[in-house]
């Protein structure tokens, strides 16, 4: 095996791993070593979102465990195989984490997700809760030199969103109307005024999150969900949004999207709900109004560089996102505290850098 590298590799590596539902262990593991088509990133940091919460519950991958996860990471590269060209010893980089075939009808549309081979890393196989993650070179997604590491790890997260907005065919004047005020929520919204919407309607009890949506530019912030239906009529003159984002997964608020978008209007599932959930619609209404439902749920190939240049050129703003940091060895607490505490926007693992802002 051919392999670049500008010191040598350690043989094992810390890494938090899953070993049952809620049950973590950091550990010495084997260090990865990359094949040809592969190089290997020092994970500088690591995000957690939703999806980890999901596999920390067992609901997602859990037969995948023991399972190191983690997917919104990013680092500097570490050692390179032989048959890779164009990336460089130190580099900072992100990855795509969606890894398919790269040969079937769905990969050559970019539809990644459907490719009957596909795994994530950090899902499926193992991620960036750990000193090193192994990535194909064909995934990795460089990092500007301005850009700080730890924004680069929102690359990912960003990605989905700017998938969505494609997905959604949102135009320029269009209102859109985003049920949730979370980090999602907050993200689709930062991205919607970039795409030109107007105005934006965000809908969220919780008054943190309210007041974070409002500071992050939306029109109009709904906290009392007895009041929206009045305030999407007030705001796009008695007919109802033209999108409707569903950021939550709560089959409620997709219910009520369909009653708040106008005829003609369409209504983005962007919120992973329990996987048999049913949220209920009538298609008379959705033919008489020609209603549109869209699906969306990751970001993918050219979405994850159109994400990189957006957060590289400071198109949102995303201190919020990375002031709170844990270290590996708490990933525990990490994630409970995630889990429990609305008040943080954000958790990121700390591995490879000295710690900024403590938890």
């Amino acid at each position: 095996m051919s392999i670049t590298q500008p010191i040598s590799l350690p043989a094992t590596m810390r890494a938090a791993v899953l070993v049952a539902p809620g049950q973590f262990e950091v550990r010495q593991v084997p260090v990865p070593l990359p094949g040809p088509n592969d190089v290997l990133v020092k994970v500088t940091r690591c995000g957690l979102c939703g999806t980890d919460m999901h596999i920390y519950h067992g609901s997602y991958s859990a037969d995948r465990l023991p399972l190191i996860p983690g997917h919104e990471f990013s680092g500097h590269i570490a050692a390179i195989g032989g048959a890779v060209t164009g990336l460089a010893l130190g580099q900072g980089v992100t990855a795509d984490i969606n890894v398919g075939c790269g040969a079937c009808f769905y990969c050559r549309k970019n539809e990644i997700m459907n490719c009957p081979a596909m795994v994530q890393i950090g899902i499926h196989v193992d991620g960036g809760l750990a000193e090193y993650v192994r990535v194909p070179a064909s995934h990795i997604v460089p990092v500007a030199d301005t850009t700080p590491i730890e924004l680069a790890a929102l690359t990912e997260p960003v990605s989905c969103i700017v998938r969505a907005v494609k997905r959604s065919r949102l135009r320029l004047g269009e209102s859109v109307l985003i049920l949730g005020a979370g980090p999602i929520g907050n993200l689709h919204l930062q991205v919607a005024r970039q795409a030109g919407a107007a105005p934006i309607i965000v809908s969220d009890p919780n008054p943190e999150r309210a007041a974070w949506a409002r500071a992050s530019g939306a029109d109009y912030v709904v906290s009392d969900p007895a009041q929206l239906a009045g305030v999407v009529a007030r705001a796009t003159q008695g007919r109802g949004a033209d999108l409707v984002i569903e950021s939550v997964g709560l089959t409620s608020l997709y219910e009520q999207a369909f009653d708040l978008v106008r005829p003609g209007g369409r209504v983005l599932a962007f919120g992973l709900s329990a996987p048999d959930a049913q949220a209920h619609y009538l298609p008379f209404k959705v033919v008489l109004k020609e209603l549109g439902l869209q699906g969306s749920v990751a970001g993918m190939g050219d979405d994850m560089h159109e994400a990189m240049t957006l957060i590289a050129h400071e198109r949102l703003a995303l201190d919020a996102f990375v002031a709170t940091v844990y270290p590996l060895e708490r990933i525990a607490e990490a994630m409970d505290a995630f889990i429990s505490d609305k008040r943080i926007n954000k958790i990121q693992i700390a591995i490879g850098d000295v710690l900024k802002e403590t938890a």
